[in-house]
């Protein structure tokens, strides 16, 4: 009897503990503890590099996961789950009873993202999201299941591959989608080029040119000539590519990935991580006691928390907050993760979709697109679960991403305002992400070899780290950071994308502005396509162009430079004009923007060098006289952004002593 009582008993604990209904993260497996480098900052904490991987199941019939793209057809196991698994790696301090409670977790960026000491003593957490990369060394990846159709038959539907700049002559290409690191498309249902479609354009609005079926082949030409060995994977043309033109495939693939289970994974391993507890064998919770969870994502990491706010995945299972704050950065749309056939890496080129849904923190009628009224904080609105949002971004992503619309709207009429959770700071003036060279280079950096002007060295990364202080600051005593900076309207900031509206100065030889724009698309995706989630599948494909959205940008000063937002020291301090925008020197595309790199034209260095070239902008002589004037203007921006919280004080140092060493007026 007494054994009865003890074995109910211990059944219902285990039914407390582990909740058959909740799909959740279920075990953790620990691969390595390694010790991390020594940290750089005098006192800071010692720290372990902890690397491993996680598995989890969802319910499908969740409302949680039941957003999910093709989750009721993915496969499942004997109890009727959905499982995943993903790689993650922690840093830790040794002595966990000195870290600050907070877990800091770096969104991974195409399965990249670097993981170090913290020197605030936070725990610092990456993990596998992105189901279609290819395993490699420190590669944060998540292993999804694959959907089908009814009784276990192929689900199907349209896929489109585009290609640029490939070698001239090239035979042979793969078929592949992103940037960056290549993933791998679906599998073609025939090789049979009649039932697919391949045209080729000279420029994005060109129109398509089909190339005839007996043209080209999914095939690999590189061994033997056309129409070479039949390769699902591989594509090739009679006659070999022409680099002068886009290429787009359209074909029905089969097999897709249930991408969108990357959010739920994101969300089941910080939900387990801020719990404490042992996973369901009884391993040991690696982060140890976290009180608070802030979030950061950079360019396609930062659109992916857009998207895991707008999706309602910063609600876990149980119905609580999964991140208390987030920092999207550089981020101008939503991932297109959660689409059937999806292709998260892209960049917002021709056709890919990801700016078609909700932009905006507050609630905005898209009347323009006719789309209604939404917002990316409704979800979490309506389950009490918004984190608190700190947004950054500079100029590239006005020029390459098409940031516009988030702050004034498809209609770009007005400023939309900000819910009171969230700040915004502009980084004007800065290429995507901001330079990491680092210092004050006189000749720039050395940028891309397709685009005209040498890369802008402009840097962000020390305002950023400043903002997510304030962040970090906000969730953990609920101090409110300052007032939102950023172009708008109303101020006069955000005019038309051109040199008469914004001011740029010329002088013979000078870059334009002029036709350097990413211009915003308004895309038909299809009945199967929902617009505000970017969730779905898209039909047809390619999809229509309807037409185009107004877009502005920030205009700028008689140097070139921009005037609004949160300006680094060494634009303040400058040593020419830094460009959000540069121009394409070669390849497909020559003449316009330059994807979203920007560009840096230098100052001349004296008064007889700038008359020369008739430069209306003052030379490095006439605003610094010399190299000790140059530091003395440096060390005052620093003490005066130090003040007002916008650098930190190992930053605040190093920009002095860069300055110190630098090259400017010393010879």
């Amino acid at each position: 009897m007494r054994r009865s009582v003890l074995l109910a008993a211990g059944s219902l604990l285990s039914a407390v503990l582990v909740d058959p209904a909740l799909a959740r993260l279920e075990r953790v497996r620990i691969d390595s503890v390694t010790p991390a480098p020594p940290p750089a900052k005098a006192g800071a904490l010692r720290y372990e590099i902890v690397r491993g991987q996680f598995f989890g199941s969802l319910d499908p019939a969740d409302p949680h996961n039941g957003i999910i793209t093709d989750i009721a057809a993915a496969t499942r196991d004997a109890r009727g789950r959905v499982g995943y698994s993903a790689t993650f790696a922690i840093a830790r301090p040794i002595d966990r009873a000195k870290a600050s409670g907070v877990l800091f977790y770096d969104v991974p960026n195409r399965g990249g993202w670097p993981i170090a000491a913290d020197p605030d003593g936070h725990v610092r957490v990456i993990s596998g999201w992105q189901g279609d990369l290819p395993a490699g060394p420190d590669v944060q990846r998540a292993t999804v299941p694959v959907a089908h159709g009814p009784g276990g038959s192929p689900l199907t539907g349209p896929v489109l591959a585009r290609f640029i700049d490939m070698p001239a002559g090239a035979r042979t290409i793969a078929i592949t989608g992103s940037i960056g690191k290549p993933t791998a498309r679906p599998v073609p249902v025939s090789l049979d080029t009649r039932q697919a479609r391949l045209f080729r354009q000279s420029a994005d609005t060109a129109a398509p040119v089909d190339i005839a079926p007996g043209d080209w082949a999914f095939a690999d030409c590189n061994a033997q000539p056309f129409p070479g060995r039949p390769d699902p994977a591989k594509l090739c043309v009679r006659g070999g590519f022409d680099p002068a033109f886009a290429y787009t495939l359209v074909y029905q693939g089969k097999d897709p990935l249930v991408q969108g289970v990357g959010f739920a994974a994101t969300r089941d391993l910080v939900a387990y991580l801020r719990g404490g507890k042992p996973d369901d064998v009884g391993t040991p919770n690696p982060a140890g006691a976290i009180r608070w969870t802030v979030a950061s994502g950079t360019s396609q990491s930062g659109n992916f928390l857009k998207s895991f706010i707008n999706l309602g995945f910063n609600a876990d299972e149980r119905g609580h907050r999964v991140f208390d704050g987030v920092n999207p950065n550089i981020a101008a749309r939503q991932v297109p993760l959660n689409l059937r056939f999806a292709v998260p890496g892209g960049a917002a080129t021709l056709y890919e979709p990801g700016s078609e849904g909700t932009l905006w923190w507050g609630r905005y009628d898209d009347v323009a697109r006719g789309r209604g009224t939404s917002s990316l904080l409704d979800r979490c609105g309506a389950s009490n679960t918004c984190p608190k949002v700190i947004e950054t971004f500079g100029s590239a992503e006005f020029w390459g991403l098409r940031m516009s619309p988030g702050l004034i709207g498809t209609d770009a009429k007005a400023d939309l305002p900000l819910p009171g959770n969230v700040r915004r700071y502009y980084f004007p003036s800065v290429t995507h992400g901001g330079s990491y060279t680092g210092g004050f280079p006189t000749a720039g950096d050395k940028g891309l070899a397709i685009c005209a002007l040498p890369g802008n060295p402009n840097p962000s990364i020390d305002s950023l780290r400043a903002a997510q202080a304030m962040l970090v600051s906000w969730v953990r005593s609920g101090k409110a950071p300052p007032p939102s900076r950023y172009p708008t309207l109303k101020a006069g900031d955000l005019v038309e994308a051109n040199a008469a509206a914004m001011g740029f100065p010329s002088w013979p030889g000078a870059p334009s502005p002029d036709g350097k724009l990413n211009v915003f698309l308004d895309y038909d995706m299809g009945n199967a396509f929902r617009y505000h989630d970017i969730s779905g599948m898209i039909t047809p494909q390619p999809p229509t162009v309807r037409g185009t959205i107004p877009s502005r940008v920030p205009r700028v000063n008689a140097d070139g430079n921009e005037t609004s937002g949160v300006p680094s020291v060494q634009l303040q301090v400058p040593l020419g004009s830094y460009l959000g925008w540069n121009g394409q020197a070669t390849g497909f595309g020559k003449g316009g923007g330059c994807g979203f790199f920007g560009g840096f034209v230098p100052f001349a260095r004296t008064k007889a060098e700038r008359l020369a070239a008739h430069d209306p902008r003052p030379s490095l002589e006439e605003r610094y006289r010399d190299h000790a004037g140059f530091v003395t203007q440096v060390r005052s921006v620093v003490a005066r952004q130090q003040a007002a919280g916008w650098l930190r004080d190992e930053d605040a140092a190093r920009l002095v002593e860069q300055a110190q060493a630098s090259k400017v007026l010393t010879d």
